[in-house]
């Protein structure tokens, strides 16, 4: 498992408005039972709650997704099976909508 990898979400009920879960845990801490995630949900049902700082916006698959950085929490690591694609490139960007989320800057 590596940081800022996708998974497809696990739940089936939440699937629909959250497609993927994207890890947030750093490689180092790899020995836990569980993982840091963000859901990244459709833009289409969430445009509402887009804040430029704090969800980024991102487009993966052609879907216009967001991170929701406000609804970061763990999820046991075994139910990330497989990772489908990788949001590395934005690492900068998410970085920064966690720090805006957690020291306001």
């Amino acid at each position: 498992m590596s940081q800022f990898d996708i998974y497809v979400n696990p739940n089936n009920k939440s699937r629909s408005a959250y497609p993927f879960i994207l890890d947030m845990q750093n490689d180092l801490v790899d020995d836990l039972a569980t993982r840091i995630v963000a859901p990244l949900a459709l833009y289409s049902k969430f445009k509402d709650q887009e804040l430029k700082k704090l969800t980024p916006r991102v487009t993966y698959k052609e879907q216009e997704l967001l991170i929701l950085i406000p609804q970061i929490t763990s999820m046991p690591a075994i139910l990330l099976k497989e990772p489908i694609g990788s949001l590395s490139h934005l690492r900068d960007e998410i970085i920064g909508a966690l720090d805006f989320a957690i020291i306001g800057i």
